[in-house]
């Protein structure tokens, strides 16, 4: 998936069509989150990363991963590279 294909203020969905997050812009091969859809308690705040090899297709304004919205939560990482979870 090329990330230029990928737009700010586009809606990340899983393979479920389930909302995970918006897009804030492509940075350095990941999908970089808004901080609005950065979860709640230690992970609220800052911008969480989702790597573009999850990317299944851009549909329009949406970007659908290939894995459904509950597993590729659990795959979002940090600025640093590192899991959320």
């Amino acid at each position: 998936m090329r990330g230029a294909d990928i737009r700010a203020q586009m809606d990340v969905i899983g393979a479920d069509g389930v909302h995970v997050g918006t897009v804030d812009k492509v940075e350095g091969g990941r999908i970089k989150l808004t901080r609005r859809d950065s979860g709640e308690g230690r992970h609220s705040g800052h911008h969480h990363f989702i790597d573009l090899g999850l990317v299944a297709e851009v549909e329009g304004v949406r970007v659908r991963l290939s894995a459904n919205a509950a597993v590729a939560v659990t795959m979002e990482e940090e600025e640093g590279g590192k899991g959320v979870f």
